[in-house]
This record gives structure tokens, sequence and C-alpha cells, in this order.
């Protein structure tokens, strides 16, 4: 018979890297207090990293001793989880879709759910509540566009469009183009001027 806390390590181990625990998963093998009480126990001990209440996550060993598991891989478990649309800020987005040079110094997430910090060892980040239209074209490269767009804002839109017109697959374009309904005004507009230069 396996003690909570080698029953706790043990699944951990089965997840990939970034994968999510939570104590409200263990429940059938003890009380909440004893549950959390081995969770307590596990992050003291560097076994486990707590990354926000009631979220942990394992740490990766590597030939360099044990560090955090990757953050996007910790948000992609996240918004499995819970069933939320988790994305890159639109400063992150800008910049890998070559809009701007700029890179964010700050790890930051947009989320349909609620916002909140995260630690994954010495580095925080920001999971930040977004309104729907941010997310709803999801994670794809029209999703990133709209995000990137809204960041770079409406003095950049007409510059930023062209360049995204260039870019972006001819699919994306049109999923870009066909969700104006949901968008900013300002937002629908650049990009109904763009797709009519096309």
């Amino acid at each position: 018979m396996n003690t909570l806390p080698e029953a706790i390590l043990l699944h951990s181990r089965s997840l990939p890297e970034g994968g999510v625990l939570s104590p409200k998963e263990f429940l059938h093998l003890g009380s909440r207090a004893a549950v959390d009480q081995a969770f307590s126990r596990l992050s003291k001990a560097g076994k486990l990293i707590r990354v926000a209440r009631g979220t942990y996550v394992a740490p990766v060993s590597s030939r360099f001793g044990s560090r955090a598991p990757a953050s996007e891989k910790v948000v992609k478990a996240m918004a499995e989880l819970s069933g939320e649309t988790i994305a890159p800020h639109g400063a992150s987005a800008a910049n890998a879709l070559g809009l701007t040079q700029q890179v964010p110094t700050r790890e930051v997430y947009l989320t349909s759910g609620r916002t909140r910090k995260l630690k994954l060892g010495r580095s925080e980040l920001l999971v930040k509540h977004a309104p729907c239209w941010m997310l709803a074209l999801g994670n794809g490269p029209a999703g990133a566009a709209i995000r990137a767009l809204a960041w770079m804002g409406p003095t950049h839109a007409s510059g930023s469009l062209a360049a995204l017109h260039r870019t972006l697959p001819e699919t994306e374009w049109q999923t870009l183009t066909s969700a104006r309904a949901i968008l900013p005004s300002w937002m629908a507009q650049a990009i109904g001027q763009e797709a009519a230069h096309g």
C-alpha cells in the first residue's frame, strides 16, 4: 500500500512536463487536511512546485539539476484541465508575427478565466482575464493576429495589417477577415480596408 505522498509523487511522474496536479484529485486517498499536508510537505521538500493555490507541478530533472517546467506547457495543461482558453499576450503575438522587435520583459498570458499569478521556480507569470473577442479565434495565427493588433492599437493598425496580409497564410487571413463582426469597430474597419486593397 502506497502512502499518500508516494501516491501523489507516482502520479506526478506519470504526467508530461508541465502536467498539473490538484489536491482535489487525491481526496479518495485521505481527508482534505491530510492531502493538503502531503502536498505542502512535498513542495517544501522540492519534489513538487506550488504554482498557484491548489495547483502544483513536478520539477523537471536534467543533468544540471532540477528546474521548473516550461511555462507554456504548464499554461497549456491548466487550460486543458479548466476548459479555459489561454493564449500568449498581444505583445508576444506581435513579436512572434514580426510586427515588433520589442521582446516582452514579463511573461503574460490572456485567459477566458479569472486573472491570477503563477509562480514557476524563480519566475512569475501573469494569466490575465481578457474579453471574449481577443480569444475567439484561439491559438492559431489569426487569433494571434487579433491579440497583436489589440496590443499595437488603432494608430498602428493599417501598417500592421498590411504586414499580416503579406505574411499570414491565405486561410488564416480569411479567418481573420471573417471575424470582423465580433471585433472592436476600429479593428473591424482597419481589417475591412486592408481586405479591400487585396
